[in-house]
């Protein structure tokens, strides 16, 4: 990989390094804070990072592209959202973990509305955060949020498909299939 594609490709985290950076300087009473929590953040993406790029790995070996296309492709029905929904449901880890999921799903041929319903559950319907609220506010509120961020990912998923142009979907699924590609 030539300098020029590895500066284009790591231009925001050399510009995220400077910021921490010029904010440490300008901040220097707050830096042992600053620095702690780069600290745990790091240690945490560490933890959680390695095994769901295994994960993904195995996803991408072992699940046929055709299979795929066949429960959560463009004409997977209600299977698809179905799947792409239990998926976001059970899956544990960061939302920052759903993209490099997604990436896959897309490569695998996934449509852009399961891909998009996947990451709304991921966001918002996990299985350990239900169970969370319904011990720390109650069950009634647990269900109730549920109920209404159900048809909430559905809609949003259907709107955000209708209103993103094809090019557009298209950029974002070859950005996807040269994810993992040391050329691009």
């Amino acid at each position: 990989m030539s300098p020029a594609v590895v500066a284009k490709r790591y231009r925001v985290a050399v510009l995220a390094a400077f910021a921490f950076l010029a904010f440490l300087l300008a901040f220097p009473a707050l830096a042992p804070s600053a620095e702690r929590s780069f600290v745990e953040q790091a240690k945490t993406m560490l933890l959680v990072l390695p095994p769901i790029f295994l994960l993904l790995g195995l996803l991408d070996v072992w699940v046929p592209k055709k299979a795929l296309m066949k429960y959560m492709g463009p004409k997977s029905g209600l299977t698809g959202p179905l799947i792409a929904f239990v998926l976001g449901s059970v899956a544990a880890g960061p939302l920052y973990a759903a993209f490099p999921v997604s990436a896959i799903l897309m490569k695998k041929g996934a449509s852009f509305t399961n891909v998009l319903i996947f990451i709304g559950a991921w966001s918002t319907t996990k299985i350990p955060m239900f169970l969370f609220e319904m011990h720390a506010l109650g069950t009634r509120f647990a269900v109730a949020r549920l109920v209404i961020d159900i048809p909430g990912i559905i809609l949003i998923a259907f709107a955000l498909k209708a209103i993103i142009p094809a090019r557009e979907v298209a950029r974002i699924y070859a950005a996807a299939e040269s994810t993992g590609n040391p050329e691009e």
